[in-house]
């Protein structure tokens, strides 16, 4: 299959941000906080770097929002009138990263005219790399993937992230619904629990308190593996700091349980 130029620079250029990632995987590296409180090292600021100096030379028209750097806008492009903005996640679980867990990605998307069109998930680590552009499907190493074709939410395995951020921001009872109706429940941490639930292995994910850079390629990616992606306000959005993905036959037993608090 071909992709796009831009799907094809996105791959290139996360593999080459895992190599950074990975010269400081295993070194004593110096970790700081941000006024949010969470974690950065030099790495992380190293691999936005790399990958912001890239778009702007290869596509400076487009706008690029970056955890580390914030918003940046692009030269603009009179004769495309689209709106592009490149979404970077450095290093998505720097905490694992920071304690040497190998459960960390970076995380590039493409979104144009507010709808995410690209994304690629790259674990340096572990050597995974998942992506996705619109109609093209989504992929694994090369090798196509979707989610599971389990219909009883019974028998279904969910996995989630931090469960204070549940508690903090106000699901904790529908969260609670949620892991009494299903079989399994498992937290595997950061892109991991998204990548089983796109591979068919988990089948549903819930995220609460996150960026949108936590997210961009985690929606493109599940819906051309054939899931459901929505916020938890009644839209599908990336900015609202929340989500909650679904194999295909579930999304309405999650949804209203999630949702009736």
């Amino acid at each position: 299959m071909s992709f796009s130029e831009e799907l094809e620079f996105a791959l290139s250029i996360t593999k080459q941000a895992g190599e950074i990632a990975l010269s400081y995987f295993h070194a004593d590296i110096a970790i700081s906080k941000k006024s949010d409180n969470s974690l950065v090292t030099e790495a992380d600021k190293l691999c936005e770097q790399l990958i912001r100096r890239s778009i702007m030379k290869d596509f400076p028209a487009d706008s690029i929002l970056g955890e580390e750097e914030g918003e940046t806008s692009g030269k603009g492009n009179k004769q495309n009138t689209k709106s592009r903005k490149w979404i970077i996640d450095p290093i998505d679980g720097t905490y694992n990263f920071a304690r040497q867990i190998p459960i960390f990605a970076t995380l590039l998307a493409l979104e144009e005219d507010n709808e995410v069109v690209m994304g690629v998930i790259h674990n340096p680590a572990v050597k995974e790399t998942l992506y996705a552009e619109v109609g093209k499907g989504a992929f694994r190493n090369g090798e196509a993937i979707h989610v599971s074709q389990i219909a009883k939410i019974e028998e279904s395995q969910f996995v989630f992230g931090g469960a204070n951020r549940i508690l903090e921001e106000g699901f904790w009872e529908g969260f609670q619904q949620l892991l009494k109706a299903t079989n399994r429940q498992r937290s595997f941490g950061d892109y991991l629990n998204f990548a089983y639930v796109f591979t068919g292995q988990a089948e549903a994910v819930l995220e609460i308190g996150v960026h949108p850079w936590d997210l961009a390629p985690m929606k493109i990616i599940a819906q051309e593996a054939g899931g459901r992606y929505f916020d938890l306000k009644g839209g599908e959005s990336i900015y609202t700091g929340n989500c909650l993905i679904t194999n295909s036959f579930l999304y309405d037993d999650f949804h209203r349980l999630i949702t009736d608090i």
